[in-house]
């Protein structure tokens, strides 16, 4: 019955997503041109809503669906890895015209040519993996 709850949720974000154009293969061509304010608004106001989230949490101690405080850890890493991890993550995005999320929304609406972008990102998370121990962290 948890899991439907998360299932609902996942329906809803994704309806949210296609009709607010996140998934748009020409918005997001537009965000990398700097040619629209479009999708720069939407992910500016996640990390806005994410942030008033997260304060919330902390003053009221909501806790997770195990029962523990939430908490956010301590990053170690210098920004080096964020740079290189973003550049990667965005050429993969630029290249693709999506995001991981938006990947399985485009496969609903019907863009099944996503499934190939889906399992290259299937397989290079398993090249990450099996490089991860040898890879400077």
């Amino acid at each position: 019955m948890k899991s439907l709850k998360f299932l609902l949720v996942g329906i809803i974000f994704g309806i949210v997503l296609v009709k607010s154009e996140a998934v748009s293969w020409y918005r997001i061509y537009e965000m990398f041109k700097f040619e629209s304010f479009h999708m720069y608004g939407i992910i500016g106001t996640a990390v806005l809503t994410g942030i008033l989230l997260l304060l919330i949490s902390k003053k009221f101690q909501f806790k997770n669906i195990k029962g523990a405080q939430m908490q956010v850890p301590a990053k170690e890493s210098g920004i080096t890895n964020y740079l290189v991890g973003g550049s990667i993550f965005g050429l993969g995005w630029a290249l693709s015209g999506a995001c991981p999320g938006p990947m399985y929304i485009l496969v609903g609406t019907g863009v099944f040519s996503m499934l190939i972008v889906i399992a290259a990102a299937i397989l290079g998370t398993y090249v990450y993996g099996v490089l991860k121990p040898k890879l400077p962290h």
